[in-house]
């Protein structure tokens, strides 16, 4: 974990009331692995105690870029930050993806809204590429599809009102796709989305034998473990235990997670 002064170097509307950062941060870039976040402190937001927690969409030796949508205050704020402006950044943090272990496995990406942000990464560095299922309200809210394809992936779209791919949840696209599978043990499946997905798509990984890596969806106020916000229940050998999303995670697998009713 390192803290960095970074520099805001590309600032943009990527697509509909999604937006781009970009900063220069050359010590905390090249450490950045799949699935791992950073903790920004966003300028102009001096009464704010907290940084907010970001997941990182591209990342190399000079720095790190991020996916966001002006959902609050916070993120409300960043929308006015400009091109050269500076930015204190705390990272990465958190345990991500693992890559596959097996050059025999078919890699299944797994994404709600911008989960596909987040999923990025992992989908440029896997040796092995396969298939994305991205899941959303609408055509706008279906990100990075071009970038995803020009890795080598076979992407598969769902939206909620059918303004793009398949009409319904991702689900809805991946189900018929599993039953096609001939060897499902060559499947390890990574997820990122809202909880409901993620759950969705963990029941179906345990259900038929997968391994499937979901990164938790929790608000991670201090994003080091500290103030235990994020916890989530995970199953132990005499029960189950709290486990922080922002140290311990935000990426479990699926069977590690015990569900709240």
């Amino acid at each position: 974990m390192t803290q960095e002064n970074t520099i805001v170097i590309e600032h943009r509307i990527f697509q509909g009331d999604y937006r781009l950062l970009k900063l220069s941060a050359p010590a905390i870039g090249p450490l950045v692995k799949p699935g791992q976040f950073v903790h920004l402190r966003v300028p102009r937001l001096a009464d704010a105690v907290l940084r907010r927690p970001f997941s990182v969409f591209k990342a190399d030796a000079a720095g790190l870029s991020i996916l966001y949508k002006s959902v609050g205050k916070g993120t409300a704020a960043l929308c006015s930050v400009r091109e050269g402006e500076a930015a204190n950044l705390l990272g990465p943090l958190g345990t991500g993806f693992p890559m596959i272990r097996e050059n025999t496995k078919i890699p299944v990406l797994v994404a709600g809204g911008y989960g596909n942000a987040a999923l990025y990464l992992q989908a440029a560095r896997l040796p092995v590429k396969g298939v994305a299922f991205f899941g959303g309200r609408s055509a706008i809210d279906i990100l990075c599809v071009d970038e995803f394809k020009t890795l080598g992936w076979d992407v598969r779209v769902t939206t909620d009102d059918g303004s793009l791919g398949k009409k319904g949840l991702v689900t809805a696209a991946l189900d018929p796709w599993i039953a096609e599978q001939k060897n499902l043990q060559t499947l390890e499946l990574f997820a990122c989305g809202p909880n409901a997905m993620l759950k969705a798509v963990g029941e179906r990984a345990i259900r038929n034998g997968l391994t499937a890596w979901l990164s938790m969806d929790r608000n991670m106020a201090c994003g080091v473990g500290a103030c235990l916000t994020c916890v989530i229940k995970r199953k132990t050998a005499e029960g189950w235990e709290w486990a922080r999303c922002c140290k311990d995670g935000p990426v479990f697998e699926s069977r590690e997670i015990l569900w709240d009713e």
